[in-house]
């Protein structure tokens, strides 16, 4: 097995023990980005390859600097890296060259990281289909000819291909649950100010969207999770790091997971998606657990209703500015001006009510979790679609009306920052891959990624089916 294979906390234990050298996993990884990328697309801004190799040379002599020492990082297009083009998918912003990291690259780079590129994603990270006016489109590892999901499709497709060992990503509306869905990995949305932000802009009201990891196996999510995580004292509402990767081992005898499945028909399915997700269902069922189909909780309009307001709010907030710069405007894709004018329009009353339906829809949560240890539903509504879409107009027939409709599944997580893990629920009659998200109440991660970890050791999807490229 060569070193583009190993996960990054394998690669970590071999380099901690010397038995293999920084240079040598990065010489690894280097052939293999040169050998797929150029048909997936999927890093970008890539660095020089021999000031790449320098670099892990002098980690091979070097102090150990953390669990990432000398493993070759992307990071996700929407984070600073200090010296390394960032675009956030614009081209407003195509030539920046940030002059220090944000958070989390700050928080990799100390853990040791070698940071090699950044991963695609698409413009603002507004839409799951990873393409964009500066770098073009993603491509699925397991169909060129099909979306890798978005936002954080170019880490999902570069964990799938092998190019990096371990990948950041960010999910405000499935960012991290679509694409790892479309590309057989791992995401995981980690519970609300456990991955904290920069202290930019607003911090108190902006509470929908979060950092967290993505990887081929849990105990790699787990311990990239411990290197993410961890107060920040600039910003409200942080949570406390814990010892992730130390607390996967769980029983799930006995472990009550309530089903949602389509939420009563709400969240229409492609053919073949429920199904899937129930195959992953009987793994957690053969390993102790027992499943109960679970009725719609909450309105899902009333959801739908008050997410729309909220992300549209928040959006306008931070972008409305460039409706006054015509040029600016002009540059902006289609989706983020909507949202813009969308977010324009709404009232005082509007942004108060859509913040009471999401305290009652947290509040009917927290008494489903005294009756569930965890609750699951489908962690994409589609399939991986032609890359050549702008988004899914249509679901089994009934039309989108708006450019996120198709990923609505993902809203009653998101709403309300409950900690939520996407697992590969392996490929469906068409070949292609699909995946389920379990989740349960805030500051239940550990043992979200315990029972993950106990699915993983079952099935292994990503291991099992490696994508033929």
């Amino acid at each position: 097995m060569g070193l583009s294979e190993l996960g990054a906390s394998e690669l970590s234990r071999l380099i901690a023990s010397g038995e293999v050298r920084p240079s040598e996993v990065m010489a690894a990884h280097l052939e293999r980005v040169a050998t797929v990328n150029g048909a997936l697309n999927a890093l970008v801004s890539l660095r020089d390859p021999d000031a790449l190799m320098a670099e892990a040379q002098a980690a091979d002599t070097a102090p150990r600097k953390g669990w990432l020492h000398g493993l070759p990082v992307a990071v996700k297009d929407l984070v600073a890296v200090q010296g390394l083009r960032t675009t956030w998918g614009s081209p407003l912003f195509a030539a920046h060259v940030p002059q220090a990291d944000d958070l989390i690259a700050a928080r990799m780079r100390a853990a040791g990281a070698i940071f090699t590129a950044k991963t695609n994603t698409p413009e603002w990270g507004h839409g799951s289909h990873s393409f964009n006016p500066v770098f073009g489109v993603t491509r699925n590892p397991y169909d060129l000819s099909l979306s890798a999901g978005g936002s954080s499709g170019g880490a999902a497709a570069a964990l799938a291909a092998r190019m990096v060992p371990v990948a950041d990503g960010s999910d405000m509306m499935g960012s991290l649950r679509n694409p790892a869905a479309f590309c057989n990995v791992y995401g995981f949305r980690p519970s609300w100010g456990l991955v904290p932000a920069d202290a930019v802009g607003d911090a108190f009201m902006a509470t929908l969207a979060t950092e967290g990891p993505m990887a081929r196996d849990i105990e790699d999510l787990a311990r990239l999770l411990e290197v993410l995580a961890g107060e920040n004292p600039e910003v409200p509402f942080c949570r406390p790091n814990e010892p992730f990767a130390d607390r996967l081992e769980i029983s799930l005898k006995g472990r009550r997971i309530g089903w949602l499945g389509d939420w009563g028909g709400a969240y229409g399915c492609e053919t073949g998606i429920l199904a899937q997700c129930e195959s992953g269902l009987r793994v957690l069922e053969d390993l102790g657990a027992e499943v109960e189909p679970v009725a719609p909780p909450f309105p899902a309009e009333q959801l739908w209703q008050a997410w729309t307001t909220l992300r549209a709010f928040l959006n306008a907030g931070a972008k409305g500015a460039w409706r006054d710069v015509p040029e600016k405007w002009a540059a902006l894709k289609p989706e983020t001006q909507w949202e813009i004018a969308q977010g324009s329009a709404i009232s005082a009353t509007a942004v108060h009510e859509a913040s009471e339906i999401r305290s009652r829809w947290y509040a009917r949560a927290a008494k489903l979790f005294h009756r569930f240890d965890a609750l699951v539903m489908p962690a994409a509504q589609v399939w991986p679609f032609p890359a050549e879409w702008r988004w899914p107009q249509e679901i089994s027939g009934r039309a989108m009306d708006t450019y996120h409709r198709w990923m609505e599944v993902v809203v009653p997580v998101s709403l309300i920052g409950l900690p939520s893990l996407a697992l590969p629920c392996g490929f469906g009659p068409g070949g292609l891959p699909t995946g389920m998200q379990l989740f349960g109440p805030v500051g239940a991660d550990a043992r979200i990624l315990a029972m993950g970890e106990q699915y993983h050791r079952a099935t292994d999807w990503p291991g099992r089916r490696p994508p033929p490229l």
